[in-house]
């Protein structure tokens, strides 16, 4: 029965296969990397295994959209894995986009001496075993649809007791794989994971349970976070959200974070990722540097205080440590001054630089924030119309941000966060502009400073409806180069004296003055002149508006972010 279905498919895919994606490579060739102690090293120790990434794959299995050839999934093998080292599970990835993704492979280290068996070896049990068994999730044979390529067939290793499994094996054919075909790993040395976004959603002969594709990343990211992606996928025809998921992602147990750059190394992955920033060439409230700002006559205020006070230029009389308590803020002078400041000085402006470990260390964020005395007043787009606003958005010191994500396998970038407002966007390598070699490039909004990879007039609010905040982004002769003006203010992981940070990231407090005007009243008026059909629908979109834009707090300094020491959103 298996092999006549399987023959139709077949005939069908040769008629019809999706095209499979092609490599991807940066622009140009990585440089050589200063010595260091493991980066770009190509092998992370994790303590008691050690992993590499799988950049290698052998197609399996394909789908692809009726509608739409150039939509759909395709299911790899990895391959070319060095001797030693075992498959943990399969990868995938959408057809419309370069193949440029990444499974781990993993080995057991070796202990060299009585003394590193105890430091690493926590169990009896080795860290690495074969599954027992596999049990089917799906197969095509469940699906009455055609447009994919032969037989798929997706199995979750049964992993021992005391073990999980990592991901899950893609067949072509019906019988089960071989139990040689990956490793599960000791629950000990696991984290849980967490779906992340859905790659792939199809309908099977039971509408009740249609079977779908997830990519899933650790639980727990961030500064501190241990959990490490594998790289492989979730599947399932009945899991729904909030359920465990059978399989879990890597921890890495080696708290030396030895996979981490040094700081030569973090100079040069700067100097030669560095993004070149424009501003909007109608932009009238560009960046300054924090010491600009604060010699150009900005003030700290008290609570209770009728007159500010001068702010040195290194920001040394500021109060340094608690929480934003509302007894201090940071406004612009108040003399004749005030207005030029608010437009920024371009020339002193200097990006600065937070370097730390994502993912259990295996990868490098590199968060580099933008600051601006002023943040100028939003534009409202309804429909075709467009409603510049007098006060909302507005605010005194501006702070904004966007995050390179580095593999310290290679030294390689994967990826770009660019914070928009209260939300944000991770974008991949393959799909981000380059200038000079392979450095980015950031489009900073115009007015708002929201970061986006490309030029345009992004809707925060309803696409759908072309409903919310518009954010114009464009290149112009207003640019920022943080390959060569940025500073580095913190990498708390290089351990003490190696990053002295500057003492205004200290500052906990906020930036700008509160500002006490009714934010509603102008959204109101643009609703009187709209057709009553529309109102309520407007009125929703606008209660969705982020905070930061309704002017009704002033904004905090980077380090009281959730990014500081959290994952970037999204």
């Amino acid at each position: 029965m298996f092999g006549c279905k399987c023959f139709y498919w077949n005939r069908i895919s040769n008629l019809s296969s999706p095209p499979e994606p092609e490599p991807f490579s940066l622009p140009r060739p990585l440089p050589r990397w200063p010595e260091g102690q493991g980066f770009a090293s190509r092998r992370i120790c994790l303590g008691e295994i050690e992993v590499v990434q799988i950049t290698k794959f052998e197609s399996v299995w394909s789908y692809s959209s009726l509608n739409d050839s150039r939509k759909g999934v395709v299911f790899y093998k990895p391959i070319g894995i060095p001797d030693g080292l075992f498959s943990l599970g399969y990868y995938c990835q959408p057809i419309d986009q370069p193949l440029r993704g990444f499974v781990l492979a993993a080995g057991e280290v070796v202990p060299s001496d009585a003394k590193d068996r105890h430091f690493f070896q926590t169990s009896d049990s080795p860290a690495l075993t074969k599954p027992v068994d596999y049990t089917l999730v799906w197969s095509s044979d469940d699906w009455d649809g055609d447009n994919h390529d032969g037989c798929g067939y997706f199995w979750l290793p049964e992993a021992p007791e005391g073990y999980k499994a990592m991901g899950h094996v893609v067949t072509n054919q019906p019988g089960k794989p071989s139990l040689e075909e990956v490793r599960c790993v000791r629950a000990d040395l696991t984290e849980t994971c967490e779906t992340n976004s859905l790659i792939l959603k199809i309908n099977s002969n039971s509408p009740k349970f249609p079977f779908r594709v997830w990519k899933t990343r650790p639980c727990h990211r961030g500064m501190l976070g241990k959990g490490l992606s594998v790289g492989t996928f979730f599947c399932s025809s009945y899991w729904t959200s909030g359920d465990e998921l059978n399989i879990a992602c890597l921890k890495n147990l080696d708290s030396s974070l030895h996979a981490m750059p040094n700081l030569e190394q973090v100079h040069a992955l700067i100097k030669h990722y560095g993004p070149t920033v424009f501003f909007h060439p109608d932009e009238i409230y560009l960046p300054s540097s924090v010491a600009w700002f604060f010699k150009n006559g900005a003030l700290l205020y008290r609570k209770g205080e009728i007159d500010g006070e001068a702010i040195d230029a290194r920001g040394s009389n500021l109060p340094n440590g608690g929480s934003n308590d509302g007894e201090y803020w940071i406004d612009l002078p108040n003399d004749d001054r005030r207005k030029s400041v608010k437009c920024g000085n371009i020339e002193s402006a200097e990006l600065y630089v937070h370097v730390k470990p994502a993912l259990g260390g295996t990868f490098t964020d590199i968060a580099i924030w933008v600051f601006c005395p002023f943040n100028g007043p939003a534009t409202i787009r309804v429909g075709v119309l467009d409603f510049e606003l007098s006060k909302i958005g507005q605010h005194v010191g501006d702070w904004e941000h966007f995050t390179l994500r580095v593999s310290n396998f290679t030294g390689e970038l994967l990826s770009i966060y660019f914070s928009q407002h209260s939300g944000g966007e991770w974008v991949d390598a393959w799909n981000l502009e380059f200038i000079e070699g392979n450095k980015p490039i950031v489009y900073s909004s115009k007015h708002g400073h929201a970061s986006f990879p490309h030029p345009g007039s992004y809707i925060q609010g309803s696409e759908k409806l072309r409903i919310g905040v518009r954010n114009d982004a464009a290149r112009s002769s207003f640019y920022v180069d943080s390959s060569i003006k940025y500073q580095i203010v913190a990498a708390e992981y290089l351990g003490d004296g190696i990053v002295t940070e500057p003492c205004w990231l200290q500052y906990m407090r906020e930036w700008g003055p509160t500002i006490v005007y009714n934010s509603r009243s102008e959204l109101d008026k643009i609703i009187s002149f709209l057709p009553v059909l529309i109102r309520f629908s407007v009125e929703n979109i606008f209660d969705k508006i982020p905070m930061e834009l309704s002017g009704e707090a002033g904004p905090t300094g980077p380090k009281e972010k959730n990014n500081w020491v959290g994952d970037e959103r999204g």
